[in-house]
């Protein structure tokens, strides 16, 4: 887990893909954090990401760095725990600006049932599980 969790955190940026329909919806994503054994993800309650995650729990994450690739297969779970959330709001204080621990906004999901693969051109992929 803190091999994706580093390799994720080194790019800055990810991809997550969710589902709306019958349409793929992917968006970028600056958020990923380590607290109590699982990573997790934060977004608002009132974006579509949000509504989209809920309905089908089922999401990719998807992210370069220097030559490599990373696709993280995941299924995001809530947590509405208020220390979930401020331990995010620690790792991330410019979201403190929008977000706050104990409003009805904030959002925090952890990964579970993680098959995350490192790829790249010359080398055979590497697959981590957690």
């Amino acid at each position: 887990m803190e091999e994706v969790y580093d390799y994720l955190k080194k790019c800055g940026t990810h991809f997550l893909a969710t589902e709306e329909g019958d349409q793929a919806r992917v968006r970028p994503f600056g958020t990923i954090d380590m607290f109590e054994d699982k990573l997790y993800i934060q977004t608002g309650k009132v974006k579509d990401v949000s509504k989209q995650m809920l309905t089908n729990p089922k999401i990719e994450i998807s992210a370069f760095e220097g030559g490599t690739w990373i696709r993280i297969q995941a299924i995001a779970v809530e947590d509405n725990r208020v220390e979930a959330k401020e331990h995010m709001l620690e790792a991330y204080p410019s979201l403190k600006e929008r977000y706050s621990a104990d409003d009805d906004n904030t959002q925090v999901l952890y990964l579970k049932d993680v098959v995350a693969t490192i790829s790249s051109f010359a080398n055979e992929p590497k697959v981590i599980e957690f």
